[in-house]
């Protein structure tokens, strides 16, 4: 005898209410009801906006105007069904929450039983059930799009537990780790320079070589910041969002491993900054690349503000993630862009911790996308 399969749960207004007093977040949408309490601290708009949604319809939010939800933001949201409104109840729930209760809210830990789930694994393409980095090279070209429909999950890429604690990296690991040695090699490169034998050009000739003093060191290591910027940008366009081959395995897994693993999981807080161990053979590289077109010291200097601008860029990146800064400011702002890119503009947006090279390589996400939602 066949098992019925059960349907989803019904839920009154009355209990929605008991709910997000209690602390939870539930909206509904034309009778689906979904649980938020999860993402309420990550929502791009920030934690009071939906606070003051909870327990209310917001079809027409998601339809606009002023802002309609792209469809990416529909498919995220769908992650967080937990059953249906009471036929009738749906017209019973409040338009708008008293901002005392929304207060109220935002200091009780969301503790709420309602069990939601965060990808279909019956009807996704891979197993999540298994480390991925060895599945999505067979997607082929089904990859571009299925890396870039965004998932709230944790992601697994490797077997080995080992490998799989060196690809994960707490955002203040960057921090503790980098910070000392800008410190030490700007210390170093100030020291040297007031030595006064650093000369530009000496190689080709030394009558007119150009002595490089220790005031210059401020300038030279705002340039490496400077640089550091254009190089952000350039890799970020043209390394992590090249479009791999869809027949080729190998390409589509190394995107995967470099970048597509946080589009895939933008919210994965321990895969939004660059693991130390391989980030060192990068910045090695870099600084071989300028001990060869610079004189020692000068080329160190230029490097040393270059590793300054990457360590501000990933605690940038992270806090574009989970940060929540005021409406208004310009890291409001740059929160904004950079959902954008996850969400809605994959192929433009490429700048994270400034917008400033989006303009003379014309990749800047349209302004009006930005003036709907003030």
């Amino acid at each position: 005898m066949a098992t019925a399969t059960a349907g989803p749960r019904s839920f009154s207004a009355a209990e929605v209410r008991a709910r997000c007093a209690q602390g939870a977040c539930l909206v509904s949408c034309h009778r689906r009801l979904y649980d938020l309490s999860g993402f309420v601290r990550l929502h791009p708009g920030g934690e009071q906006l939906l606070r003051r949604r909870a327990g209310t319809d917001v079809s027409a939010a998601l339809d606009g105007p002023p802002h309609r939800h792209s469809a990416n933001a529909r498919r995220w949201l769908e992650q967080y069904y937990v059953g249906e409104m009471e036929p009738g109840d749906e017209q019973s729930l409040s338009e708008t929450v008293d901002e005392k209760v929304v207060d109220a809210a935002a200091q009780i830990p969301e503790q709420t039983d309602l069990c939601y789930k965060t990808v279909d694994v019956e009807k996704d393409l891979v197993d999540w059930q298994k480390p991925l980095l060895w599945q999505v090279g067979y997607l082929g070209e089904k990859y571009d799009e299925w890396v870039h429909q965004p998932v709230d999950r944790p992601i697994r890429l490797f077997h080995s537990d080992i490998l799989e604690s060196l690809s994960k990296t707490a955002w203040y690991v960057v921090f503790l780790v980098w910070t000392p040695v800008v410190l030490y090699l700007s210390w170093f490169s100030y020291t040297s320079l007031a030595q006064g034998n650093t000369r530009l050009f000496s190689s080709f000739t030394t009558e007119y070589s150009i002595p490089v003093h220790k005031y210059y060191f401020p300038f030279i290591f705002l340039l490496g910041m400077f640089l550091w910027s254009l190089l952000e940008y350039l890799i970020h366009r043209f390394v992590f969002h090249m479009k791999p081959p869809a027949s080729n395995y190998y390409l589509i897994t190394l995107h995967f491993l470099l970048h597509g693993q946080h589009h895939k999981s933008p919210f994965d807080s321990s895969r939004l900054v660059f693991p130390p161990v391989p980030a060192s053979l990068v910045i090695g590289f870099f600084y071989g690349v300028l001990r060869l077109l610079l004189p020692e010291v000068l080329g160190l200097s230029v490097f040393v503000g270059g590793l300054c601008g990457y360590v501000i860029y990933d605690m940038m990146h992270y806090y574009l993630h989970y940060g929540s800064p005021r409406k208004g400011t310009y890291l409001y702002g740059l929160k904004a862009y950079h959902v954008k890119h996850h969400f809605e503009h994959q192929r433009s947006g490429f700048g994270i911790s400034t917008r400033f090279w989006d303009y003379p390589f014309r990749t800047l996400i349209p302004e009006e996308t930005f003036k709907k939602e003030d």
